[in-house]
């Protein structure tokens, strides 16, 4: 048995070795790259790709899981081994019926479509962008049909972020949480917004920057094992335990883009420097769900980053990095901007109470897209009149409506944006569980010790990584199933005393 084990992981670590050399490849394309590399990178993500799928869904593998299955059984459900074999089998099972050409095929595709994409969107044309969101559309709809008896065409789609979510418990879910959202985003925007001029002076990029490394390396973010580079949508990637890297975008006019995006893929680099080396190169290797990933970068960027203790801590800091903007700027204005509520354009720059909103208008969307009940060259039209009655306000342009989020041109249409609304969920829950344990948390906060709050997280989620599915990690952490009831007090609870609703 202890051959065959290692056998297995020698297989798995060739995989995962391919993989993040693909994941190199994107971070450089969404970094540095120039656009005349495009058509060669695609080629070069397709070989890396296939290859990986090749080799993950040879039967050789489907073997060794067999035989080793009585094996595995015989340990606690916990143990390492117990959970690799369970773990890989059930990614294994998944990913035989998708053919390796078929892999190939679309990172070829989603790698052209990104490119276009970071052409397209400033310029504010779509039309560029439509016949590949098109093919990208197909793409979907054939991947989803590799898992027949699906409820909804997008089941599939979403299992493969968020493991075993439908389209059934999150529309209950969205639904749900819409009920309670909508009065307090009416009863907010009723309101005059708070003053946000704070923010909007002139900040110099380099300073935003600095600031931003300072806050986040404070946090827990270990720059020994990461970094942070700019780009045109943010995100996080990772090589490795020891190399997990961070993006951002820098706005002069415009300090909490930068500081808070980097706050928010912190979260998510946090997350995987926080898993058990052992568990590398392998599919326990990362984040367990979507979901649960978009719980630390909003738990992050928002419960802490947003939060008066936080800010008793930052401000100062901020301050004098920014003395002529900030120097005369009381704290309680600060924080009130930065928490400032109204009816706005992009998704990431919405506030904690509005953000929902955006997310289910995307889901729908990509519900319609897939059922064929809308077609791509209406989206941008449905786009305008769905965010007018959801939202309350007209998008100008396409920029700043269909083309803002990199998604849909970077991947797959469906299973992209339900994650963080969960997280939104989950974040509360899980930050609701440390200070039950940890009561002194707020106190250390506004002193910049974020250690015991990051420590939790680590002893209870992160250094798990895949071992466990969400559900029995979301079970772990809070005794029970996801439930909205935290989320929505701790927003009833902060918003209510910013604008004594």
């Amino acid at each position: 048995m202890e051959h065959k084990l290692q056998e297995l992981k020698r297989r798995l670590l060739e995989i995962d070795n391919l993989e993040k050399a693909a994941a190199v490849l994107s971070w450089d394309q969404s970094t540095y790259m120039p656009p005349g590399g495009a058509e060669a990178r695609g080629r070069q993500l397709a070989t890396l790709a296939r290859l990986a799928q090749e080799k993950f869904v040879d039967p050789a593998i489907g073997k060794l899981l067999d035989e080793l299955q009585p094996y595995a059984e015989s340990l606690p459900y916990d143990s390492t081994t117990a959970s690799l074999v369970r773990v890989t089998r059930r990614k294994y099972e998944r990913e035989v019926r998708v053919p390796p050409a078929f892999v190939g095929e679309l990172f070829e595709h989603s790698a052209q479509a990104y490119q276009v994409w970071t052409e397209a969107r400033p310029a504010n044309d779509f039309a560029r962008v439509q016949p590949l969101l098109e093919k990208t559309l197909e793409y979907s709809r054939r991947l989803a049909d590799f898992f027949p008896g699906y409820e909804h065409i997008i089941d599939p789609l979403v299992d493969y972020a968020d493991y075993s979510m439908k389209a059934s418990t999150l529309k209950t879910l969205f639904a749900d949480l819409r009920v309670e959202l909508v009065p307090i985003v009416q009863a907010i925007t009723s309101q005059p917004p708070a003053d946000d001029s704070c923010l909007r002076k002139q900040f110099p990029h380099a300073a935003q920057l600095a600031i931003s490394k300072e806050i986040v390396a404070q946090m827990g973010y270990d720059f020994q094992r990461g970094r942070l580079d700019l780009t045109h949508h943010p995100f996080e990637t990772n090589f490795s335990v020891g190399d997990v890297r961070i993006t951002t975008r820098v706005k002069e006019n415009q300090l909490s883009e930068c500081l808070y995006g980097v706050l928010h893929e912190g979260g998510h680099g946090m997350y995987e420097q926080g898993v058990r080396p052992e568990l590398e190169g392998s599919p326990m290797g990362g984040g367990a769900s979507a979901g649960l990933h978009e719980s630390q970068s909003r738990l992050w960027e928002n419960i802490v980053g947003r939060s008066r203790d936080f800010c008793e801590y930052a401000y100062p800091r901020l301050q004098a990095a920014f003395p002529e903007q900030l120097g005369e700027v009381p704290m309680e204005t600060f924080y009130r901007a930065i928490n400032r509520v109204e009816r706005s354009l992009i998704r990431v720059d919405a506030d904690e109470v509005t953000y929902n909103l955006h997310v289910m208008l995307r889901f729908d969307f990509e519900m319609a897209l897939l059922e064929g009940s809308l077609a791509v060259r209406d989206l941008p039209e449905a786009w305008r009149e769905r965010f007018k009655v959801d939202i309350g306000i007209n998008p100008p342009d396409d920029r700043d409506g269909v083309l803002q989020d990199v998604h849909w041109y970077g991947g797959i249409i469906g299973g992209a944006f339900q994650g963080y609304t969960l997280g939104n969920v989950l974040g509360a829950a899980f930050f609701d569980q440390a200070l039950k344990a940890h009561p002194e948390i707020p106190a250390e906060m506004r002193q910049g010790n974020f250690g015991t709050l990051r420590g939790w997280l680590v002893d209870n989620l992160y250094q798990h990584g895949s071992m466990f599915t969400a559900p029995e990690l979301i079970e772990r952490l809070t005794g029970g199933p996801i439930r909205i009831e935290p989320y929505l007090h701790y927003l009833r609870t902060k918003y209510g005393e910013l604008y004594t609703l």
